[in-house]
């Protein structure tokens, strides 16, 4: 090659395709970024559909693909075993009960646990089941009929339900408990429990749990009690429930279907 042809190729200006192809890589960066590498493919592309920007999945595909981006890896938990206990048990009335079409109408709510250092701790949430949205949630060292019962209360105090909504939970003791079952009594609270053995009659706050911990806990090590609140709050408040796209409202937020309704 000669000398004029080498420096006419180095100072030769990027062609339209080459320019498309480094517009759209730095969109989908900035959106994976943003997601803090929580988005894949999928939601990237309905983020630059909310944009405006027309694209193919397929073509975000390869651009994360050929540049190395991939979505956390969800980490499954095996759920510690529950003590059998001789507290009454209710029937799963989600089986008959028609899905909800509003806010308040049916609520969710379980526990989890989450390794931190040599010990575990507990976290208990309470969610919409209209909306995914996470209503309530606490953090703590011990797993107890008070411990459920703070984070049900607080989802009273903030959304003040009318009567009739339907709370779902596992048949866990701390629901069962007779101080839980007097709290909802006092809210005129109809309660369902799952069937014995039917893990996805609570499926919606177990696929948070899951996403939660794919999403926030999986390769990272939290020290104290106070970094990790610190980190689940900012997921919840700041992502999960404000800026994720969910899939299963149509890739958008709790937040802008709750608005939308």
């Amino acid at each position: 090659m000669s000398r004029a042809g080498y420096y006419a190729w180095v100072n030769r200006k990027p062609g339209k395709r080459a320019a498309e192809r480094a517009a759209l890589l730095s969109k989908v960066r900035r959106i994976y970024d943003d997601s803090e590498g929580r988005y894949g493919s999928p939601r990237v592309h309905q983020a630059l559909r909310r944009e405006g920007i027309t694209v193919g999945e397929n073509r975000v595909a390869k651009v994360m693909q050929q540049w190395g981006m991939k979505a956390r890896v969800t980490r499954v938990y095996r759920r510690l075993a529950r003590r059998r206990h001789k507290l009454k048990a209710l029937p799963n009335y989600r089986l008959e009960a028609p899905s909800p079409g509003a806010v308040d109408q049916q609520w969710s709510s379980d526990v989890t646990y989450i390794k931190l250092g040599s010990k575990y701790v507990f976290l208990a949430v309470v969610l919409d089941l209209f909306s995914r949205r996470v209503l309530s949630w606490r953090l703590g060292e011990s797993l107890s009929a008070d411990f459920s019962r703070a984070t049900l209360r607080e989802a009273f105090q903030t959304r003040k339900p009318a009567a009739g909504l339907l709370l779902h939970t596992d048949r866990g003791v701390e629901y069962r408990a007779h101080k839980t079952q007097r709290l909802l009594k006092q809210h005129r609270v109809h309660h369902s429990m799952s069937r014995p053995g039917h893990c996805t009659d609570n499926a919606e706050v177990e696929s948070f749990f899951k996403t939660l911990k794919g999403e926030l806990l999986h390769a990272t090590s939290f020290v104290t009690m106070r970094q990790l609140r610190k980190h689940i709050n900012r997921y919840i408040e700041g992502f999960y429930n404000t800026r994720r796209l969910h899939s299963s409202l149509g890739y958008r937020t709790p937040l802008e279907f709750e608005g939308a309704q």
